[in-house]
């Protein structure tokens, strides 16, 4: 397919403009700022729609087709949610409104603040956080500021090695420092290695459950037991909330700060960029924390409190991002409680069916119970020379999306797969075949894999190559003349 620029004539355009009724003014624009060559270009608007349009068909989402990243929880987004935030209230609502015009968004966020409370077992939530590593950053600010208010400068963060990779990142960010704790044999975190590690100079422990390995932890009270001893907090990565939805609450692990992904558990849109959103839930005793300002309902109107004692300050313009807490919203309420427990429990049946069909041919690591997700390996097709990344390819010419490769670190030839609850047992089935048909492939037909994509508008791209010399800028060749 041609690239736009490729498609231009010189003179060909999409609007004509009258000539102007004024006389050109002398801007005294400097020379140096002046561009009279923009490269733009030059079409008609038909063009302009079936170029785009003939894009927009080649995109892949959720909407098209199954997207089985793990870690990720890409399900399908109730077309509801976008009709609900898009009505006028809300859609031409102005965040410098005063607060006497924004009641009907106030008692909205105010009350999406309680369902995720009533959800987590939280005494409080921020919604200003825009996605989930950001809502990590908000809660070690937070716990880096109730330490100081105790007079404590403590310098470690505890993650294991099956958390979210943006853990580290948060926590360095934040300038704390990192100590890995190792997964034991059942994929969870080792009890032993918690115990020496933890000591008067941890900070958090920062714990995803389920974690990557889609495994919970059933040992997460002790696990904040150990951490409690030191004087240490509890983050609980939220992540993973769509496997527990309506069957365990945070709180009652031990957790005394979280994060949940709007975008993931709550379905609103994920992927492009965004926008998310990450609240931060906190117990009672960090509640004052908080970034400013607090949503609170005093007799019958709501009113924004920015006299939160010792706020770590705001931490997203305005209040966060408000069309995600409104399809989140919907969301809850179309579901109510018992639609949210079967949503976990009807994503934890539908991993645990994908995976053992995918057992017979790939290889299980941990072969446990899983929740909503599950990760495989791609050793055995490693033996016949085919990589997992060979095999993400092939599944394009299936028409899959592939999933999650090569993560969590702790499984060589990693595929992290989460189908949620959204999908059906014929989706299922289709990908469980095609998956099955490429395990057959790299045994009697390895060339064809090791080779895939066939079918895509392009073949396999030089991924290092587009990361480390990415080309952001069209440069005409002699030919576009």
């Amino acid at each position: 397919m041609k690239l736009i620029f490729e498609k231009s004539v010189s003179g060909r355009m999409g609007v004509t403009l009258p000539k102007p009724g004024v006389p050109k003014s002398d801007l005294n624009i400097p020379e140096e700022y002046l561009r009279e060559d923009l490269n733009l270009p030059e079409l008609s608007e038909i063009d302009v729609v079936r170029h785009y349009t003939s894009l927009s068909l080649k995109n892949f989402g959720v909407d098209s087709g199954f997207y089985p990243l793990g870690s990720c929880t890409m399900k399908y987004n109730p077309k509801i949610n976008e009709s609900i935030a898009s009505f006028p209230g809300f859609r031409n609502s102005h965040p410098y409104q005063p607060e006497g015009g924004s009641q009907g968004a106030l008692q909205l966020m105010y009350k999406l603040s309680n369902y995720l409370c009533e959800i987590t077992g939280m005494d409080a939530f921020t919604l200003q956080p825009a996605a989930g590593a950001h809502g990590e950053l908000t809660g070690l600010m937070m716990a880096k500021a109730y330490l100081k208010k105790k007079g404590e400068e403590r310098k470690n963060i505890l993650i294991p090695d099956s958390a979210h990779g943006t853990n580290p990142a948060s926590s360095v960010g934040c300038g704390f420092d990192t100590i890995k704790i190792e997964t034991n044999r059942k994929g969870t975190v080792d009890l032993e290695a918690l115990a020496a590690a933890a000591d008067e100079n941890t900070a958090v422990l920062m714990i995803t459950n389920p974690n990557t390995l889609g495994i919970f932890e059933k040992d997460i009270v002790n696990i904040s037991k150990i951490v409690h001893s030191h004087g240490g907090l509890v983050y609980l990565d939220g992540a993973n909330m769509n496997a527990m939805l309506g069957i365990v609450k945070p709180r009652d692990m031990g957790v005394d700060m979280m994060h949940l992904n709007l975008h993931k558990t709550f379905s609103t849109p994920h992927g492009g960029g965004g926008p998310g959103g990450g609240p931060v839930g906190v117990r009672e005793f960090l509640k004052d924390f908080l970034p400013a300002p607090i949503i609170e309902k005093k007799k019958d109107k709501y009113i924004l409190n920015y006299d939160v004692t010792n706020s770590i300050g705001r931490v997203k313009p305005f209040y966060g991002n408000f069309g995600v807490m409104v399809k989140a919203f919907t969301y809850i309420r179309m579901l109510g409680s018992q639609g949210l427990k079967d949503v976990a429990e009807n994503a934890v049946l539908n991993a645990n069916y994908l995976m053992r069909k995918l057992k017979e041919d790939y290889l299980l690591p941990y072969d446990v119970v899983c929740k909503h997700e599950f990760v495989i390996s791609g050793e055995n097709q490693k033996k016949d020379g085919v990589s997992t990344m060979d095999i993400a390819k092939r599944l394009l010419d299936y028409g899959f999306h592939p999933p999650t490769i090569y993560f969590p670190l702790i499984v060589k030839e990693a595929m992290m797969i989460e189908p949620t609850e959204t999908e059906s047992k014929q989706t299922l089935d289709e990908f469980a075949d095609a998956m099955h048909k490429i395990a057959e492939e790299a045994k009697t037909n390895p060339d064809i894999v090791k080779s895939a994509p066939h079918i895509t508008p392009t073949r396999r791209l030089d991924g290092v190559l587009a990361a480390r010399k990415p080309i952001v800028k069209y440069k005409p060749s002699d030919s576009d003349v």
